[in-house]
């Protein structure tokens, strides 16, 4: 299975910039999306159909905000929309499909940077967060939860992790929590293939931050523990340029 994810930040934008024709050529069995900001009717879905794609959409109540998505080539047997708690679901942070015994999620963690009050709202999301994906991998032994973090983790993980510390992202807490996640369970696929430094998948459009690759790895493609023997592959795809995320990809046996 080869699984791909990507925080589009806009798919209308996106699909101006050939996102159809960078998904024809690359052709993943399950596409993870977040921050899709569109609700499903405010574009044209044939051409992801017309690739094989199912669609299957948790879009945020607030137009042209957040939400995620799932494409599919094929059929899950169970889509579940949300997470259950009203505040997370009316933003449309949470989607998973399972697929016989493998579950995939596509998960939108949020922001911190537009002040305390989000920041605030945040801690309160990753306390949910925690005890609702550990909950959900009993049921759900092979759990694959990708998407967009918002936690660079470790000093390599962002390019200047002095200047960042007191950063939203880059919080002493915030980093805590995914080292606590990680060691609830879970495996960070690619630094289970690759611990070299400067690799990341998000870049601020200021200060032609992509050229010089200065950016920050918030992206992940998780699995539970157990689905290690499982992994075959982990990438970063920086040369996909729709976003100011780029995707990250994760095969499996």
């Amino acid at each position: 299975m080869k699984i791909i994810s990507y925080n589009l930040n806009g798919i209308r934008a996106a699909m101006k910039k050939d996102l159809v024709g960078w998904l024809k050529k690359e052709s993943p069995d399950v596409l993870c999306l977040q921050e899709l900001k569109a609700l499903p009717e405010q574009f044209d879905h044939q051409p992801f159909t017309d690739l094989g794609y199912e669609l299957f959409f948790m879009p945020a109540e607030k137009k042209g905000y957040s939400g995620v998505a799932i494409f599919s080539k094929t059929p899950p047997e169970h889509v579940e929309y949300g997470c259950g708690e009203g505040v997370y679901d009316s933003e449309g942070r949470v989607i998973r499909a399972d697929f016989a015994d493998v579950s995939v999620m596509s998960v939108y963690m949020p922001s911190g940077t537009s002040g305390d009050i989000r920041q605030d709202f945040k801690y309160a999301w990753l306390d949910f967060f925690f005890g609702y994906a550990n909950e959900l991998k009993k049921e759900r032994q092979n759990l694959i939860i990708c998407g967009d973090y918002n936690i660079a983790h470790t000093e390599i993980d962002i390019h200047n992790p002095v200047s960042n510390k007191k950063s939203s992202g880059f919080l002493p807490e915030e980093r805590a929590w995914l080292s606590k996640f990680i060691e609830s369970g879970f495996v960070d696929t690619f630094r289970h293939f690759n611990q070299e430094p400067h690799n990341y998948s998000w870049w601020s459009y200021r200060f032609n931050s992509r050229a010089k690759n200065l950016g920050w790895r918030i992206d992940y493609n998780m699995t539970t523990i157990n689905m290690i023997d499982k992994l075959s592959n982990a990438r970063i795809l920086a040369d996909a340029i729709h976003s100011d995320h780029c995707p990250i990809l994760l095969e499996i046996a």
